[in-house]
């Protein structure tokens, strides 16, 4: 009787979850308010959408945390499937940028009478790429170097140099963020003042927040590394941290050159 009931393969049935419709409903909850906020008609919505997608992910990553670290559903079948996932979500993420370095370099190559024929249009006072942007770029790229550190010590059932390395890793990603909400702050245009101000801080605002994403995943797998989560053969939840901020580091390198060296 027991054998019948025994599971006779790979794959892993995903029991019936509340969590993909609360999570189509708070985006379109956040949507709707962000609409709202930007006419400065309040933000009510916008922070009830966000509260939600916010106990959406956290409840949902929780149950699937549960399911490969403690039930045993992610199989080496199912890690495969989940890899595909990250590969194509990335894969679209790189779309998602590519729109705006064109929309970027569509008015940089052709610009209008409306700026004056010139890129960057008059009137606009362009970061030096050789000071905040560079030691930006400096920081990212160490970060980039820590998460491989981090990922190889745990490939070697090195414990420390796992946790070492990630703390290392999300420091460099919060200061990265400080450094650029401080070039925000002083910044000689605002997004409102034209083509080039709102192509900047839609790429870089973008990357920005990504980075900030990033930083939460990868606290979040320092947390569950401390907690004695992953072995060398299954950590498919840091691996895709990793994967995913070396993306962040890569586009960075884009924006750094295309937009803070060869715009200005």
């Amino acid at each position: 009787m027991a054998d019948s009931h025994a599971k006779q393969h790979d794959y892993h049935l995903v029991d019936p979850s509340p969590w993909p419709a609360l999570a189509s409903l708070s985006a379109f909850i956040t949507a709707f308010g962000a609409v709202r906020f930007m006419h400065e008609e309040g933000y009510v919505a916008f922070t009830i959408g966000m509260i939600m997608l916010f106990y959406t992910a956290f409840a949902w990553w929780r149950d699937v945390v549960k399911e490969g670290e403690h039930q045993g559903h992610h199989t080496p079948v199912v890690q495969l499937g989940l890899r595909y996932g990250m590969i194509m979500f990335i894969a679209s993420e790189v779309m998602f940028f590519v729109a705006w370095f064109w929309a970027y370099f569509n008015a940089a190559f052709f610009p209008t009478e409306v700026i004056g024929g010139v890129w960057p249009p008059e009137g606009i006072t362009t970061f030096d790429p050789w000071g905040l942007p560079f030691i930006n770029t400096l920081i990212l790229l160490t970060s980039g170097t820590t998460v491989t550190w981090a990922h190889h010590a745990l490939q070697h059932g090195d414990r420390k140099g796992l946790v070492q390395g990630l703390v290392l890793t999300v420091i460099l990603g919060a200061v990265f963020s400080v450094v650029q909400g401080y070039e925000y702050s002083h910044a000689a245009f605002g997004f409102a003042d034209g083509i080039y101000a709102s192509t900047f801080y839609m790429a870089t605002g973008f990357h920005g927040a990504h980075v900030l994403i990033g930083t939460i995943f990868l606290l979040v797998c320092l947390i569950r590394a401390m907690k004695g989560h992953f072995t060398p053969t299954h950590h498919f939840g840091f691996e895709a941290a990793a994967w995913y901020w070396h993306f962040v580091d890569v586009v960075w390198l884009f924006l750094f050159g295309a937009i803070y060296w060869w715009g200005a």
